[in-house]
This record gives C-alpha cells, sequence and structure tokens, in this order.
C-alpha cells in the first residue's frame, strides 16, 4: 500500500512539472480596490464583513449573544464564590489600570476610525472588553456590580443588537446612505455606525460575562 502513495507523488510531482498550472491575466483593478469602491471606505475587511457578507454578521452577532445569556443559565443554580482572586500588590494594579486606560483608547479608536484603516467594531469590542477585565482584577467585584447596574450596560447592549439587526435589515434592502468622500470619517454610509455598534455589544458583553465569572468562579 505505501507503494501505492509514493507512485501516487510521484505522479502528482511529474504533472505539475510538465503540466503546470496557467496564470490568469491579471485583473486590472484588485479585489480590495473594488470591495472599497463598492462600500465607501479604505478598509477592504469591513467593508466585506458589513456589507458583501452582513448577513453573515449579524448572526455572528446573534451568537455572541446567545453566548452570553448561555453562561448566566447554566451558572445561575452555582452557588457564588467565597473567594475572588485579584491583584493586591500595588505595582501589578498599577501596571493593570495602565494597560485598562491604553486598551479603552486604542477600543475607542478602533471602533470610530475603524473603517478607515486596519480595525473595526469586533476588534475594538475585544479593546474595551480587555480593559474591562483588567479593570476588574484590580477593584471590588462589588463596585464593578454598582457600575454594570447603575448605567444600565445590560440595556445598553440589548439595544446595540436590536439597532444593529434593525439597520442591517434596512441595509440588505438595498437602501444606504450616501458613501461621501472616500477616506473622510464620516463616510461608507452606516459603515462607521456598524462598526460603534459592534463594539458596544463586544465590550458590554464582555462585561456581563467577567461579573458571572468573577461571581461564580472566583476569577476571570
Amino acid at each position: 500500500m505505501k507503494w501505492v502513495y509514493v507512485l501516487a507523488g510521484i505522479a502528482l510531482f511529474v504533472k505539475m512539472l510538465v503540466m503546470p498550472d496557467p496564470v490568469s491575466e491579471p485583473l486590472e483593478t484588485s479585489i480590495a480596490q473594488l470591495v472599497a469602491q463598492d462600500s465607501g471606505v479604505p478598509n477592504a475587511v469591513s467593508g466585506i464583513i458589513f456589507r458583501n457578507r452582513l448577513y453573515d454578521t449579524i448572526f455572528e452577532v446573534v451568537v455572541f449573544t446567545i453566548a452570553i445569556l448561555g453562561a448566566k443559565y447554566l451558572l445561575a443554580n452555582e452557588k457564588p464564590s467565597c473567594t475572588i482572586y485579584q491583584f493586591t500588590d500595588e505595582p501589578s494594579i498599577v501596571l493593570a489600570r495602565l494597560g485598562a486606560i491604553i486598551a479603552a483608547l486604542v477600543g475607542i479608536e478602533l471602533a470610530i476610525r475603524g473603517h478607515l484603516s486596519p480595525g473595526g467594531g469586533f476588534s475594538a469590542g475585544v479593546a474595551g472588553g480587555t480593559a474591562i477585565g483588567l479593570v476588574a482584577i484590580t477593584s471590588s467585584s462589588e463596585w464593578m456590580q454598582n457600575i454594570y447596574q447603575r448605567w444600565r450596560a445590560a440595556t445598553w447592549e440589548k439595544l446595540s443588537v436590536l439597532l444593529f439587526i434593525v439597520l442591517s435589515v434596512i441595509t440588505l434592502c438595498g437602501v444606504e446612505l450616501p458613501h461621501g468622500e472616500l477616506g473622510a470619517l464620516i463616510s461608507g454610509g452606516l459603515l462607521p455606525l456598524f462598526n460603534i455598534l459592534v463594539a458596544i455589544k463586544v465590550a458590554l458583553g464582555s462585561w456581563a460575562v467577567i461579573l458571572v465569572f468573577i461571581r461564580y468562579r472566583g476569577l476571570l
């Protein structure tokens, strides 16, 4: 049987030498440039996620929402942890909070300018969730929970999902805002708003999961 594999490999090698694949003629315009022209934003990745494959992105947001609800549901019947593991030494606390500030600023930058440069809503939400996690491991869990409830973070998370779905359906129906000037901050129609909504959703959803794991597991 081994000789069969050896002969098949030799035949494939000879085929590549004797019959190379024909080289297709280069396109006058690259795919990235075509996507940028259609979406009105320089970041072709954002154009693909929030325009060419917006239908898939809707369900990605919904799946993330279901994952958050699932974490709350699975841990709801467990006994809260009596021990919360956090940083206690001053250098670690200072470094963690400094990292939280940097991550938060990066998240805001990615959410606002993600359609112009590498980045976008999902990466902005991850940066925001990282900032919240760094604050959580250096602060009181009761303080984090009070802020979460005071600012109604759960409500804002649900509103961001609903608004994203509504705007996505409108876009899929063929209704789009003017793209504006390519490369400008306000350009690309609804794409900048999609980035901001996804960033809010991912960051606040990460906050909810962090609080659940701190309460029932005692650590992140």
